[in-house]
């Protein structure tokens, strides 16, 4: 979920902790303007410059000569003159990381100091703070000098991008109180130095490699003044002693994030005075201890994130009427919600998402007056909302998406005047939303609310008391006019309003709004009309509306163009030549349109393009070689009227998962480095195209292939045996992700393809992953088939009809259990339907008929379930057929040889048959003598007929 930052609430007890950091006090830095500082410190100070690197000039106060009292950064003592205080800290980001620009950063960075530090620091006896961080220190160690400034209190190195062992030395700083090396590439062995801190308040060693510092838990819960501990990412594990008896008293801030813990330790408890605990981004298992009565003051706790506790909230949590900040998410929680949680009074943040809680969210939830935030999304809870959530007048965020909720949406939401963030998306909520329940809701931003069975019909005039940023209305019933009072959203960046039952035209203001759209979805509407100009930055998905007309013109920045199924028109040009450089396209996608010509061979300047869809279309010619140029994840060119050999320079394109160009005029013979060069590749379809050949074994070392379609070619020669090496096919452990694509994980919920399985055409998506086929049909393929094919047991459809094979059925094929559709049909297979094939008991679609095959069908409820057409043009008997069957196996039929008892008929049969012969020969055949153009006609006729029956019977095995 993507809301503005939200920081840990600070504990009030940490206060007088938090005065010592002179960033705070900055100000007081020209209040010594009648001092003028020690010469010696000066020339201290200006030799320390001289070994830095100022990139923004930030010490252009730094002169010869100067007073050193009135530098950017330098505090003196009131009365001595002497240096108190260096800071140095690089300025922050005037914006949230995520919200920076390009320009901001690079301003960011440029204002980092850079190069070594000098010893002449020692000469600032006085020193008693000294911040340098956030800065860019990243080709140094932490300079040993640094322990010899024995008058040091703070000490602030954080995210200075220090390297290497911490100086041991820093332990003989017996002042110290605040000491902060968080955020740098630091190592160290053994913690026996920090014993020697023994004033110390505030410890940071976040990020410090710490795996081999096995005395870090004797040490560290030691330290008699010791408030605050932080060792978030030290990589620590589970240590037996953890936390004894005789730790400190005076800990308040425990933070042992980003570790390796496995199980929440219980001795936490014992430290009594503890207000904030940070166990978030562990490994954490099995239950939360049952123990939080033994910590009453607590005022934070978060076990967030990558951890796996699954056990219910236990009872004593909600006995912490002192709690502000509570976070459980990402875990594996059950059971309910207490209406206990009505005990937080104090709570402010309360996020327990990302379990498998269930039943209702209570009532109580109202009695949380302060409560600012509340998540329960992704979770299984149903009922409905509680009209008690309208006495949360604190309300700022709201989320109680991916649930099972049902009802109505209550009215009370509406009386969050708070409130910014409302999401309620992907639940079972029905019925008519008013205008009512957004009167008050003047600071929403976001309202998320996609995937419900509401409808939303306000009144032509409406104007919202809202300026929304983000709208998902995704499968609400907006339509059939286009929602006027989007008209009035001036900030609006993010809008799904797919699948809505729009019809109207969009209008011109829409898509002249203010504010550029970042993300615009009207997928699945029937929107019909021209689109000039799409004013998007990142992400437009138009799909399977009524848009006709030439492809509109895009914005460089935009990344995912999605126009499937339309009725777009004309060249691809203009969208991919015609236009300055756009080379961050990711995802494009113009399948099912009415496109023609060829593609452009324009290709060179779109090197992050990815996945690339132009399936039925009308376009023709080549490939063009540029296309081959990209690293692309997925190539379709599917039912168009293209041409030619596959190229060579296809080898350039080594991050293919999905090829497919079936249905095409594709010719030549299927190349052999498909199987060295296009190693990744899961779906490989040149189904219904020209190509002749045989199979190249290097086809066999696709370890991912899934899914093989030739199909419908001209393709001869045996089935190679090799095709046990198709290692993707022959495990039956599936998942819906492709293993091997780590680089591409964002690209596979991209990803569809057309599939021919039981017989007919399906577009898979989302379960294309679960999906393992072959199809080899309608070729002229001999042999027989490999007994090394029943190693692929992971199949779920096998099809080699059409083809000339020839031999006994194998009977390995038996051990294909996950089969669910088997066909064999129109081949010169003899022999009997294995025994093994009682084993496929998914089988739903099954064809071997049209060979030579005899003998029972196997007693199976599968192979029993299908009618005679699958086995029609055998010499099988057994159900599912109805003939008898002699002594012999025989087929009663075939062995009484067709006689029959009426034989008094015959031979007037015979006459009446030889009198219609003559008449009917001659009524034909006789203009053909004397009729030239009829002759011509007719001969033409008779050999197109002839071709067609001589490839029927080479089928048939005639």
């Amino acid at each position: 979920m993507a809301i503005a930052t939200m920081t840990t609430p600070l504990p009030i007890s940490l206060f007088p902790c938090l005065l010592l950091i002179p960033a705070l006090c900055f100000s007081i830095c020209h209040a010594n303007s009648n001092l003028l500082c020690i010469q010696s410190e000066r020339e201290a100070l200006l030799k320390f410059k001289n070994h830095l690197i100022d990139p923004s000039n930030r010490l252009s106060s730094w002169v010869e000569g100067g007073d050193c009292c009135k530098w950017i950064g330098i505090v003196c003592h009131n009365s001595t003159g002497y240096v108190n205080q260096l800071h140095l800290a690089a300025p922050p980001l005037s914006e949230p990381d995520f919200d920076a620009t390009p320009t901001e950063w690079e301003a960011y960075e440029r204002s980092k100091l850079r190069g070594k530090i000098n010893p002449s620091l020692l000469e600032l006896k006085h020193l008693s703070s000294l911040d340098l961080s956030s800065n860019n220190f990243s080709s140094i160690h932490i300079p040993k000098i640094f322990g010899l400034l024995e008058s040091l209190t703070y000490l602030n190195l954080s995210y200075a991008q220090f390297q290497g062992a911490i100086p041991h030395n820093l332990g003989n700083l017996s002042k110290l109180q605040y000491l902060d090396l968080g955020g740098n590439d630091l190592k160290s062995k053994s913690l026996q130095w920090v014993s020697g801190l023994s004033s110390l308040q505030y410890l940071d060693l976040s990020g410090a490699d710490l795996s081999n510092a096995t005395d870090w838990v004797q040490v560290t819960f030691k330290l008699p003044s010791l408030l605050e501990l932080h060792l978030s990412g030290c990589r620590l594990e589970d240590d037996p002693s953890f936390i004894s008896v005789n730790s400190t008293k005076s800990l308040v801030v425990l933070d042992l994030s980003w570790n390796r813990f496995s199980s929440v330790p219980k001795s936490i408890f014992s430290l009594h005075g503890l207000v904030s605990i940070d166990l978030s981004e562990n490994s954490l298992e099995g239950p939360i201890p049952d123990y939080f009565g033994n910590i009453s003051f607590l005022e934070v706790l978060d076990f967030t994130n990558w951890n796996h506790l699954n056990s219910s909230i236990p009872n004593s949590l909600y006995s912490l009427n002192r709690l502000q900040f509570l976070s459980l998410s990402g875990n594996q929680l059950q059971g309910t919600i207490s209406s206990a949680i009505g005990n937080l009074s104090s709570a402010t943040y309360l996020d327990l998402s990302e379990n498998q809680l269930n039943g209702q969210i209570p009532l109580s939830i109202g009695q949380l007056s302060s409560l600012e935030l509340f998540d329960v999304s992704e979770n299984q809870l149903n009922g409905q909302i509680p009209l008690s959530i309208g006495e949360l007048s604190s309300l700022e965020l709201f989320d109680v998406s991916e649930n099972q909720l049902n009802g109505t949406f209550p009215l009370s939401i509406g009386e969050l005047s708070s409130l910014e963030y409302l999401g309620f998306g992907y639940n079972l909520l029905e019925g008519v939303v008013l205008e009512t329940h957004f009167s008050n809701l003047t600071r929403l931003t976001t309202l998320a609310a996609s995937q419900n069975r509401l409808r939303f019909e306000p009144n032509s005039s409406w104007i919202p008391p809202f300026q929304c940023e983000r709208i998902e209305l995704g499968h609400w019933h907006l339509g059939p006019k286009f929602p006027q009072w989007l008209k009035f959203q001036k900030k609006l960046s993010y809008l799904d309003i797919s699948n809505a039952g729009i019809s109207d035209v969009m209008p011109t203001w829409f898509l002249n709004l203010p504010t550029q759209f970042e993300y615009l979805n009207l997928s699945s509407n029937q929107l019909p009309g021209e689109i000039s100009y799409l004013n998007v930055s990142n992400f437009v998905d138009l799909s399977s509306n009524r848009f006709i007309g030439p492809l509109p013109r895009v914005l460089p920045t935009l990344q995912f163009l999605i126009l499937s199924n339309n009725s777009f028109s004309g060249s691809l040009f203009e969208l991919l030549c015609n236009s300055s450089s756009r080379k961050r396209m990711e995802v494009l996608y113009i399948d099912k349109n009415l496109i023609s010509g060829d593609i452009p061979d324009c290709w060179s300047h779109r090197q992050d393009l990815k996945i690339l869809n132009l399936g039925s279309n009308k376009l023709t010619g080549e490939i063009p070689p540029s296309l081959w140029r990209l690293n692309l994840t997925m190539l379709n060119l599917r039912n168009n009227t293209m041409f030619g050999e596959l190229p060579s320079t296809l080898q350039n394109s080594p991050y293919l998962i999905m090829l497919d160009l079936s249905k095409n005029h594709f010719s030549g013979s299927v190349p052999a480095w498909i199987g060295d060069k296009l190693s990744n590749l899961v779906i490989l379809s040149l189904r219904s195209n020209n190509f002749d050949g045989h199979i190249p074994h290097k086809i066999c070392d696709l370890q991912f292939l899934q899914n093989l379609d030739l199909a419908n070619n001209n393709i001869s020669g045996v089935i190679p045996k090799c095709f046990n090496n198709l290692s993707a096919m022959a495990t039956t452990n599936k998942t819906n992700n492709f293993v091997f694509a780590k680089d591409v994980d964002f690209y596979l919920f991209f990803l569809n393809a057309f599939l021919m399985l039981k017989g007919r055409e399906d577009e898979y998506g989302s379960t294309l992953g679960l999906v393992t086929s072959m199809d080899l049909s309608a070729n002229t393929l001999t042999g027989e088939i490999p007994k090394e094919i029943g190693s692929l047991v992971g199949l779920l459809s096998l099809n080699f009809s059409g083809n000339l094979l020839t031999g006994n059925i194998p009977d390995s094929i038996g051990n294909m259990e996950l089969m669910e559709s088997l066909d064999l049909s129109m081949n010169r297979l003899n022999g009997e339907i294995p025994p093994s094939f009682s084993n496929l008991n998914f089988l739903n679609h099954f064809n071997v008929s049209y060979n030579n095959l005899r003998g029972q069908i196997p007693t199976s409820t599968q192979l029993q379930s299908f009618d005679n057409l699958s086995y029609v043009g055998n010499h099988l008997w057994g159900p599912p057929l109805t003939k008898n069957c002699t002594s012999k196996g025989i087929p009663t039929d075939v062995a009484n040889n067709g006689s029959s008892s009426e034989g008094s008929k015959v031979n007037s049969l015979y006459v009446s048959i030889a009198l219609g012969f003559v008449m009917g020969f001659w009524g034909v055949v006789a203009p053909l003598f004397f009729i030239r153009s009829w002759s011509i006609a007719y001969y033409r006729k008779l050999d197109h007929i002839c071709g067609k029956l001589y490839v029927f019977w080479a089928t048939m095995g005639m």
